[in-house]
C-alpha cells in the first residue's frame, strides 16, 4: 500500500495568501463602499466585478488557511470598518482611477506569488488570480479609454538608428550638463508620479475624514510627502519639456464624514507606502543617470520613516495584525 506524502505550505507561500487575505480584504470594504456612491452603470459594473473576485478570493484563502490548520486572518470586514451612510467622498473617474491602480498593483502581486508557489493547488490558484487579474486590468484600461480619462505616459521622437553608449558621462547628471531622458528612466519617473499624483488625493481624503486627531496628523504628513515627491519626479520630466500630470484634487469631495474605518486608513496608507519604496528600489536600479539614483534613494528613505512612523501608530492603538510567525525557540526552551 503507497503511502500519501503530504506537503505541507512553505514560509514563502504562507506569507504570500496571508498578505492576499488581507489586500482582498480591503478591497472588499472599499468596493462594498464605492458601489454605494457611484453613479456610472459602466464605472458600477467594474467595481461590481471587483467586488466579486474579492469576495470569490477569500473563500478561497480561507479554505487553505483552515485546511493547513492556521487561523483566518481578521484582516478587514464591511460591518466593522465601512460606513455604508457616509456621503460620495470621491467622484466616478477618480473610483475608476483608484480601482485600476489597484488593479496594477494586485497583478503584479499575483505574479509574484505564482513564482513562489510550489505546490500544486497554491501554484494554480495563484495562476487563476492572474489569469482573472489580467482580464479585469484590460477591462478597466479599455472602460479608461473609452471614457477619455486615461493617463497615457509621454511619447517619444523615433531615432532613425541604433545608438551606442560612448562615453561614461552617460551615467553622469549630478554636475553640468544631464542627457536627456531614457524611455526607461521616463516610464520610471512618469510612473511615480502618477502614484504620488494619487496618493496625494487619497491621503487628503483620508486627512478631512479621519476621526483621530493622531491619524488626520500622519494623513496631513502624507499628503505633503506625495505633494513633494510629484513635484520632483515632475520637475525632472519638465526639464526634458515632457508632459507633467494633473492633479486629482478636485476629485475629492469636501465630505467630513468617514467611509472606512480609521485602522484601514492606516492600512492602505502604510500599504501604499511599503510600494512605494519596492517602486522606488526598481526605478533606482533601472535608472543609468546617478542624479535619479540619488532621488529615489533620499526619497525612499522619507517615505520609509514615515511608514515606519505609521506601523508604530497602529501597534499604539492595536491595529496592525501579525502575519504567521516562525517558532520562538528560545521562548519555548524557557
Amino acid at each position: 500500500m503507497e503511502s500519501e506524502h503530504i506537503t505541507k505550505l512553505t514560509a514563502a507561500e504562507v506569507a504570500q495568501i496571508w498578505s492576499a487575505y488581507m489586500n482582498s480584504s480591503m478591497c472588499k470594504c472599499l468596493f462594498t463602499y464605492f458601489l454605494e456612491t457611484v453613479e456610472d452603470h459602466q464605472i458600477r459594473s467594474v467595481i461590481q466585478h471587483g467586488l466579486e473576485l474579492a469576495e470569490t478570493h477569500l473563500d478561497k484563502l480561507s479554505a487553505f488557511f483552515q485546511k493547513e490548520g492556521y487561523p483566518i486572518p481578521c484582516g478587514f470586514n464591511v460591518e466593522e470598518d465601512v460606513n455604508m451612510a457616509a456621503p460620495r467622498l470621491f467622484s466616478d473617474s477618480f473610483m475608476m482611477h483608484l480601482v485600476h491602480n489597484m488593479t496594477v498593483m494586485a497583478f503584479s502581486f499575483y505574479a509574484i506569488a505564482k513564482t513562489f508557489a510550489v505546490r500544486s493547488d497554491i501554484d494554480e490558484y495563484f495562476a487563476e488570480c492572474v489569469k482573472e487579474l489580467n482580464e479585469f486590468d484590460t477591462n478597466s484600461k479599455n472602460l479608461l479609454l473609452s471614457k477619455g480619462l486615461y493617463i497615457r505616459s509621454p511619447y517619444l521622437v523615433p531615432s532613425n538608428e541604433v545608438h551606442f553608449v560612448k562615453s561614461p558621462n552617460f551615467m553622469s547628471g549630478l554636475l553640468g550638463n544631464k542627457r536627456p531622458l531614457t524611455a526607461i528612466e521616463i516610464t520610471n519617473l512618469f510612473a511615480n508620479l502618477q502614484k504620488n499624483t494619487l496618493g496625494h488625493a487619497v491621503m487628503m481624503a483620508w486627512s478631512q475624514v479621519a476621526q483621530s486627531k493622531e491619524v488626520k496628523k500622519f494623513m496631513v504628513r502624507g499628503k505633503e510627502i506625495a505633494l513633494k515627491h510629484s513635484k520632483v519626479f515632475g520637475s525632472v520630466l519638465e526639464k526634458d519639456h515632457l508632459p507633467v500630470l494633473m492633479s486629482f484634487d478636485t476629485e475629492v469631495t469636501d465630505s467630513k464624514a468617514a467611509p472606512i474605518s480609521d485602522k484601514m486608513m492606516m492600512f492602505m496608507a502604510t500599504t501604499l507606502s511599503a510600494l512605494s519604496i519596492g517602486l522606488y528600489g526598481t526605478s533606482m536600479a533601472t535608472s543609468a543617470r546617478k542624479d535619479l539614483a540619488l532621488d529615489y534613494v533620499r526619497l525612499s528613505a522619507e517615505i520609509a520613516s514615515f511608514a515606519e512612523d505609521g506601523a508604530k501608530i497602529m501597534i499604539d492603538n492595536g491595529w496592525l495584525e501579525e502575519p504567521p510567525l516562525a517558532v520562538d525557540r528560545d521562548k519555548l526552551a524557557n
